[in-house]
C-alpha cells in the first residue's frame, strides 16, 4: 500500500515537471519516426496500453513502474507478460524506456505522442463548451466555421456546462473565444453599469459647475 501511495506521488509529480515533458517528447518523437507507415496505430496502441493494461491493473502498474524493480527484471516482465500481445515495435519501445529508467514517463509520453502526431497530420483539439449537448448536425457545422477560419483540421472534445445558459465557448490552444449568453448578460450588465455612472458623474458635474447656480 505505501509502495503504491509513494508511485502515485513519484508519477504525479513528474506529470508536473516541466523537464520530463522535454525529454518524454524526445521520446515521443523517436516512437512516431519508427512507426513508419502507421503513426496512428503506433499511437492508439500506446493509448490502449496505458487505458487498458495499466490503468486496470494497478499491480502490474505498481511493479512495471516501480523504482526499487531493477531494470533487467522490468524488461524480463515485459518479455513475458506484454511481448506476446504487443507490436514489436511497441516491445521494443517498451525495453527502451526500462533500460533507461523511464517508464514512469509513460503518461508524458503518451500527451506528447498524441500533440506531436496532430501537429504533424496538421491536426488540433478544439474545446467547445455549451450549455447543452449539441446534436451531430450542430458540431458538423462547427467543425465547417473552424475549418474556414483556421489552418488545421479541427478535433472537437464537447463539454456540457450548464451554467453557461447558452452560446458557446471554444477553446483553441490558450485562447478562448465566449460567445456564451452568461458572458454576453455580464457584458451587458458591466455597459449598463458603466453607463449609468457616467450619467451620474455628467450630472454631478453640471450641478457642481459655475453655471449650474
Amino acid at each position: 500500500m505505501a509502495d503504491q501511495e509513494e508511485l502515485q506521488v513519484r508519477v504525479a509529480s513528474v506529470l508536473e515537471d516541466p523537464s520530463a515533458k522535454a525529454i518524454a517528447r524526445v521520446y515521443a518523437n523517436a516512437f512516431l519516426d519508427s512507426a513508419t507507415g502507421d503513426a496512428a496505430g503506433a499511437l492508439e496502441e500506446l493509448d490502449s496500453f496505458l487505458d487498458d493494461v495499466l490503468a486496470k491493473n494497478p499491480e502490474f502498474e505498481s511493479i512495471l513502474l516501480s523504482v526499487i524493480v531493477n531494470r533487467e527484471d522490468k524488461i524480463g516482465l515485459i518479455d513475458r507478460a506484454i511481448a506476446p500481445h504487443a507490436s514489436e515495435l511497441f516491445t521494443n519501445f517498451l525495453r527502451v524506456l526500462a533500460r533507461h529508467d523511464r517508464l514512469e514517463l509513460l503518461p508524458v509520453i503518451l500527451g506528447e505522442t498524441r500533440s506531436l502526431h496532430e501537429t504533424r497530420t496538421g491536426q488540433k483539439h478544439v474545446t467547445v463548451r455549451s450549455a447543452k449537448p449539441l446534436s451531430d448536425d450542430a458540431l458538423s457545422k462547427i467543425r465547417e466555421r473552424l475549418n474556414d477560419k483556421f489552418d488545421f483540421e479541427p478535433i472537437i472534445d464537447a463539454e456540457t456546462d450548464e451554467s453557461l445558459l447558452g452560446g458557446l465557448v471554444i477553446q483553441v490552444d490558450d485562447t478562448v473565444y465566449d460567445s456564451s449568453l452568461r458572458t454576453r448578460m455580464k457584458q451587458l450588465r458591466s455597459s449598463l453599469r458603466e453607463r449609468y455612472l457616467n450619467e451620474i458623474q455628467s450630472g454631478r458635474d453640471r450641478f457642481s459647475s459655475p453655471e449650474g447656480d
